[in-house]
């Protein structure tokens, strides 16, 4: 599906890399604030790429805890960043979640910023950041949706997110896709049982600054690592392309 794997050079060896996934630390979560000295390591030790997820004080933002390593393996796999293959919990609130190259956020439940999280959030998003949101609940009348897409109007403005065009550059950052990949979890009886043939995002000086899903890629890709090999296609293909705009835009 459009573009191959590239060369690669790693900061650790493939091998190494699942040896930590084995363990489980690909998956562990770093308790409160994210300290300097660990993120100064991580520069020292020439990661191109870091996983964030935010942490925010409502709602229920600890999900899809297996979905981190499954894209991390695939960065891997078909790029040549150099990988972290910890994921990194950061209190949105915390003003050292400015320095991410990327962030997730996700949950099933009502979205209340606080004061300090929405001023991360914005100053964040306009000063060059991205954050890929994604909606548990595949609902678009759900609660996360529209308590989220409600944060973003008081944030952003009423009419600043908007749907993706089918051609955006998103689409074709690494792989090629016609429109965002359709997930399993869209016609599951759960959520608004439709597929959503697109996405949305709030776009900043011509750039993408907030992805904003109510596909639920979060689940679609939050299963053991390993059993990645069984599958027809490696359906976090997507998040590749994500990662890879977050970071060349």
């Amino acid at each position: 599906m459009g573009a191959g794997p590239r060369e690669r050079t790693f900061a650790v060896t493939r091998a190494e890399f699942l040896k930590l996934l084995g363990g489980g630390v690909a998956g562990a979560m770093l308790a409160g604030p994210l300290a300097a000295a660990q993120r100064a390591a991580a520069v020292g030790a020439g990661y191109d790429f870091w996983f964030t997820r935010l942490k925010y004080n409502s709602g229920d933002w600890n999900v899809d805890q297996r979905m981190p390593s499954n894209l991390l393996t695939s960065l891997v796999d078909y790029t040549s960043l150099r990988i972290d293959p910890v994921e990194r919990v950061v209190e949105l609130s915390d003003p050292k979640m400015l320095s991410a190259p990327f962030c997730y956020l996700a949950g099933h439940k009502a979205v209340e910023f606080s004061d300090a999280e929405r001023r991360n959030f914005e100053r964040y998003v306009r000063n060059g950041g991205f954050v890929f949101v994604d909606d548990c609940n595949h609902d678009i009348d759900g609660l996360f949706a529209k308590s989220f897409e409600a944060q973003m109007a008081n944030i952003f403005g009423a009419s600043a997110l908007k749907k993706l065009p089918n051609d955006h550059s998103l689409y074709s950052s690494f792989f090629k896709f016609d429109g965002p990949p359709a997930t399993t979890f869209e016609l599951n009886g759960w959520g608004d049982d439709l597929v959503h043939d697109y996405l949305k995002g709030i776009t900043i000086n011509e750039r993408l600054g907030v992805l904003y899903s109510n596909k639920d890629y979060g689940c679609e890709w939050d299963y053991d690592w390993r059993n990645k090999r069984f599958l027809a296609e490696d359906n976090t293909k997507f998040g590749v392309n994500i990662v890879m705009y977050a970071l060349t835009n």
